[in-house]
């Protein structure tokens, strides 16, 4: 599933169907400098552990960045990424 500025890929865990679900974040170069990709990296894991309870367990997620993320994630604002990563988990759930 994709939004303008986030991808979201997910895989079963067939190992442990009712673990906690794990994240994997790609932040290509493309975002910004190593100081712009950490700092979405950093962002991301944040809004990622508040919405951990809300998240399908025994999935492992990968949430890849697309460039252009890390301006409106600075000007926008923490409450405007939260409401990017459960856009995209909410499509992920149909």
């Amino acid at each position: 599933m994709s939004t303008r500025y986030l991808v979201l890929h997910w895989f079963p865990r067939e190992e442990d169907p009712e673990g906690e679900p794990r994240l994997g974040l790609a932040v290509p170069r493309s975002v910004g400098s190593a100081v712009v990709r950490n700092r979405v990296k950093r962002l991301l894991r944040d809004v990622w552990r508040e919405l951990l309870p809300t998240v399908a367990a025994g999935n492992d997620y990968v949430l890849a960045a697309r460039p252009g993320l890390a301006e409106p994630a600075e000007t926008r604002g923490r409450d405007w990424l939260v409401a990017e990563v459960t856009d995209v988990l909410a499509k992920a759930r149909l």
